[in-house]
């Protein structure tokens, strides 16, 4: 058995957390800034057609981005600040609130359960890796027994 476990796998485990065991970010992590900074291609199948609707599909776009990566944006922000993650509008430092937090990583979830099949390649990894990330720092921050809002 071990002999047959000695081939090489194309399975590759990769750490993608941002932060290390004792809270400091990581240098090898990839910054989730530059990731927001990239443009994404805009799949052009999920908006409604001029036909469709009557209506012209830029009017469902905001110019950044389709109304979906919008909101997970917004959500995933909200949940960081939730975790203390991000220093508030002055730089200053929010405390954690994981009840919150929780709550809003949970409906970034049942929206990944009710999007399920309706979403392009990009909407799909995009949801993955900001659900990923956001529990996984989650998981840190519990475990670390950062104090809690009330």
């Amino acid at each position: 058995m071990p002999e047959e476990r000695a081939q090489d796998s194309e399975f590759k485990v990769v750490d993608r957390r941002t932060f290390s065991v004792d809270g400091t970010r990581r240098e090898d992590a990839p910054a989730q800034q530059e990731a927001a900074e990239k443009p994404r291609p805009r799949a052009t199948a999920s908006a409604p057609t001029a036909a469709d609707t009557g209506r012209e599909p830029a009017e469902y776009l905001d110019g950044e981005g389709s109304g979906f990566e919008t909101l997970v944006s917004y959500l995933s922000t909200t949940a960081m600040f939730q975790l203390g993650v991000l220093p508030g509008p002055g730089g200053e430092r929010i405390p954690p609130d994981l009840p919150n937090a929780r709550r809003t990583i949970d409906m970034l979830d049942v929206v990944q359960e009710k999007t399920q099949g309706n979403l392009s390649e990009v909407e799909s990894r995009l949801l993955e890796d900001v659900l990923y990330e956001l529990r996984l720092t989650y998981v840190e921050m519990e475990k670390r027994g950062a104090p809690t809002k009330r």
